[in-house]
């Protein structure tokens, strides 16, 4: 099991630092590729760059909580995740409504 892991591409581990302006304000963050591949792959969806949807995400967690993220990367990673999560969610609903085993069988076996 533990080789679908060990054996990645060793980029999508590299960290990546992306320079993003935040209402004027140019800040660092820095995250592994495969992150910021996720982030993209979200960003296009919604239509936007990958900066323009960190600064999104941004601006919607300060109008919900009313303050910024102690740790933005983290916050960016979790989102990921959880998006991820999301998707694979979908997926699994729209194989079994197919008749298909759900995904979270097959990765039981």
């Amino acid at each position: 099991m533990c080789r679908v892991y060990i054996n990645a591409d060793p980029i999508l581990y590299e960290s990546r630092t992306r320079s993003l302006r935040i209402h004027g304000v140019i800040t660092t963050v820095r995250l592994e590729n495969l992150f910021w591949d996720v982030l993209q792959e979200i960003a296009g969806r919604e239509n936007l760059t990958t900066s323009q949807f960190a600064v999104k995400l941004y601006d919607e967690l300060i109008a919900l909580r009313g303050e910024a993220p102690t740790n933005f990367a983290s916050f960016l990673r979790v989102c990921c995740l959880r998006y991820l999560s999301m998707r694979e969610a979908k997926q699994g609903a729209e194989g079994e409504a197919a008749g298909a085993l759900p995904l979270r069988v097959l990765k039981a076996g």
